[in-house]
């Protein structure tokens, strides 16, 4: 249950490739051997509306939010929040070449008796 949200505001368009920060999160996420393929979603929500800081219209964010399931140390979630933070700067490091960038990950667990799933992906990349 690894789901990964991409916040961002919506002046980033055309200054940062979001789709291919997508991807490379999914390949991050999927390279730490914690997550099954069949789990993981990395998913990007355009924030049209903000306020920031001193509200100069350059400034700019991403934040991101990486819900998981419980059972993982906590080296672990510090590996993985380390990987994905690194990830995403090098995707979006040109926008720290001005004082008007933030970005920021979070990981939550979440709680399995107040999440309720259906998949149908796992049985057909289980093979089964």
């Amino acid at each position: 249950m690894p789901h990964l949200t991409i916040e961002y505001s919506a002046n980033l368009d055309g200054r940062a490739d979001i789709g291919a920060l997508c991807e490379a999160l999914l390949k991050t996420v999927l390279e730490t051997d914690l997550f099954e393929l069949g789990a993981v979603r990395v998913r990007a929500l355009r924030a049209d509306h903000y306020a920031i800081a001193d509200q100069l219209p350059e400034n700019a964010f991403v934040d991101l939010n990486f819900r998981i399931g419980k059972g993982r140390t906590a080296e672990e979630k510090k590996r993985t929040g380390e990987a994905i933070l690194a990830a995403a700067a090098d995707i979006l490091g040109p926008l720290f070449e001005t004082p008007h960038f933030a970005l920021s990950l979070e990981i939550r667990e979440i709680d399995a008796e107040l999440s309720w799933k259906k998949n149908a992906l796992h049985p057909r990349l289980r093979g089964k």
